[in-house]
């Protein structure tokens, strides 16, 4: 943005500003250079622009000040009250005609009657600025004395996210990143230095409604944007937190997305098979299993949206939360019609107290898989038991809650049956 060195610095609505910009997924902290030759210092912001920020942020950092006063400030247009503009008429040509009151465009012509005209219609000796019928917020420092500092304040307008493409054949797997960098501003920013934050941060202050962003600014083929591009470079842990910076300089527009390469982490695992997450009951059961995936990535992923394609084809999509390096991340994109299932529970015996009342059961539980895919499939159950004290395959379990696991590698076109033995106590 426009910036006066001298007793003010001025924000000015429409150029964009120098700033360095330490963002997170809910909120951003926009750091900038500022300087008074005086005694005062004078920021002023759009009131789309002020309406993102969290109160009781805004400071200043290196530079002291005595008393800080926020005020909403005229329009551009209300400082031509009073003054000649020129109105448009169809047919005809302009003429000069005094404006009255900006709010309402109450404007009066040479034979002294009054009218309210339409924005469009006037014209003006000066270049307005953007937005010129939009009020601005002006917030004054008054300092100790002159001298140079940090402006730094919280938004909710500027934040960023990850999405993640994986990418499936027949040879493996790859996992590649994108950051979405959103401006939702009518701020543009000449970014001299970015720094990325993922992980859980709360700030106060009530959320703010954020404009949608008018644009998307694709790094990768913007023109002249390509070349110069900057790369996210990983700068590790702050207490909890995961840091990335970017390499260099670059713009954030105005109500704009800029999306940029974000990483490409290698995968040292990774499976599809048939799924089926269920709980234990006595009764029999069948239908079909999920389409699963799993997989472990060689550094730590930041929460976000994930699509799979297999074969260069789209086959779901996904959320994938924050993940430490090297944990399994495991998710299901849908039903797999080629893979069924049927399940029997068989009571195999039962103990009972001295009043009758049943304490102990034992059930023998068998799933047979059937596949038509034309390949083998790796088959995956996890039934979990509740109960006072839990016994599956003859190896005791926690108390209240066990699961039982089965895998078994389904041949292409045929069957395969695999079981376990549950005995649940609750004496």
């Amino acid at each position: 943005m426009k910036r006066f060195l001298t007793a003010a610095f001025v924000l000015a609505l429409g150029t964009a500003s120098a700033a360095d910009l330490r963002i997170y997924p809910s909120f951003a902290e926009v750091r900038e250079p500022v300087r008074a030759s005086g005694t005062t210092l004078t920021v002023t912001l759009p009131e789309a622009a002020w309406a993102g920020i969290i109160p009781g942020t805004l400071d200043l950092d290196g530079l002291a000040f005595s008393s800080a006063v926020q005020r909403l400030e005229a329009t551009w247009l209300a400082s031509l009250e009073g003054k000649a503009v020129y109105l448009r008429r169809e047919g005809e040509g302009a003429e000069a005609v005094t404006l009255v009151r900006a709010r309402d465009l109450l404007v009066k012509d040479a034979a002294g009657r009054y009218r309210t005209v339409r924005f469009e219609d006037l014209s003006f000796d000066v270049l307005p600025p953007v937005n010129p019928q939009s009020p601005v917020q002006s917030l004054t420092f008054t300092l100790p004395q002159a001298g140079a500092g940090t402006l730094s304040y919280l938004t909710r307008a500027v934040t960023w996210s990850p999405r993640y493409t994986l990418k499936a054949s027949t040879g493996g797997a790859q996992l590649s990143a994108l950051a979405d960098i959103r401006n939702g501003t009518e701020l543009p920013y000449d970014v001299k230095g970015t720094e990325l934050y993922a992980g859980d941060v709360d700030v106060q202050g009530s959320p703010q409604p954020v404009p949608m962003p008018l644009v998307r600014a694709e790094a990768a083929d913007a023109a002249g944007f390509a070349t110069s591009a900057p790369k996210i470079n990983s700068l590790g842990e702050l207490r909890g937190l995961y840091r990335y910076a970017l390499s260099t300089p670059f713009t954030l527009p105005a109500n704009a997305v800029v999306t940029l390469p974000f990483i490409t982490p290698k995968l040292t695992s990774f499976e599809r098979y048939a799924g089926l997450n269920t709980y234990f009951t006595p009764q029999n059961a069948s239908g079909t299993m999920s389409r699963f995936y799993r997989f472990k990535a060689g550094e730590r992923l930041p929460g976000g949206p994930l699509t799979v394609r297999e074969e260069g084809r789209i086959v779901g999509q996904t959320n994938v939360s924050e993940t430490a390096k090297g944990a399994e991340v495991e998710f299901s994109l849908g039903n797999d019609p080629d893979v069924r299932y049927s399940r029997t529970a068989q009571l195999v015996g039962s103990e009972k107290d001295s009043k009758g009342n049943v304490v102990k059961t034992t059930y023998k539980v068998t799933y047979t898989f059937e596949s038509s895919k034309d390949r083998p499939v790796r088959a995956e159950v996890t039934e979990t038991v509740g109960g006072r004290r839990i016994v599956i395959d003859a190896a005791p379990a926690r108390q209240n809650q066990a699961q039982a696991e089965l895998r078994v590698d389904v041949p292409a076109g045929g069957k395969a049956s695999k079981g376990f033995t549950v005995v649940v106590d609750n004496s």
